[in-house]
């Protein structure tokens, strides 16, 4: 399966304009082949600019000691949408990419996480969606990680968005 929009980027700005699965695929052998130990955790970010919101969903590659790196893609839409719907919309993108590439992660040994940018404590708002959105990651069969543990969705997606 791949994704509508196939144009991703570096934290350098670099785009490219090839599917997820053949960036990972590439990027697996590369790192796997210079000795590196990697695990792939995916999330997305969002922020709302008057009638805007703009999605960042970050596939970022963790070499075990030895740093990480991070493909990056951008959308925006005009919608208005209540905090929890906007949440879930996060999630379903990284649901949607983790879903894509899957297959090529099993195929080279290499663990996934999916990371949701929603706080665990209920004084947030985005509270309002963290059952619906571990349910739905860990239904898919995937390992979930809210904040502040979900580094790919608050840290990498949040810079880009």
């Amino acid at each position: 399966m791949e994704t509508q929009q196939e144009v991703w980027q570096n934290m350098k700005g670099n785009f490219f304009r090839k599917p997820i699965t053949q960036l990972v695929e590439e990027a697996i052998i590369r790192e796997q082949a210079n000795g590196h130990r990697l695990k792939v955790c995916v999330g997305s970010d969002s922020h709302v600019y008057d009638e805007a919101i703009s999605y960042a969903t970050a596939v970022v590659f963790v070499r075990e000691g030895k740093g990480a790196f991070t493909f990056i893609r951008k959308e925006r839409q005009i919608q208005k949408i209540s905090i929890k719907e906007r949440m879930l919309n996060e999630v379903n993108r990284s649901v949607e990419i983790a879903y894509a590439i899957c297959a090529v992660l099993d195929a080279y040994g290499v663990e996934m996480e999916v990371h949701a940018d929603i706080n665990t404590d209920p004084d947030f708002k985005s509270n309002t969606a963290l059952k619906d959105a571990m349910g739905y990651i860990l239904g898919m069969g995937y390992v979930f990680k809210a904040k502040p543990h979900a580094f790919a969705s608050s840290n990498c997606a949040d810079m880009m968005v």
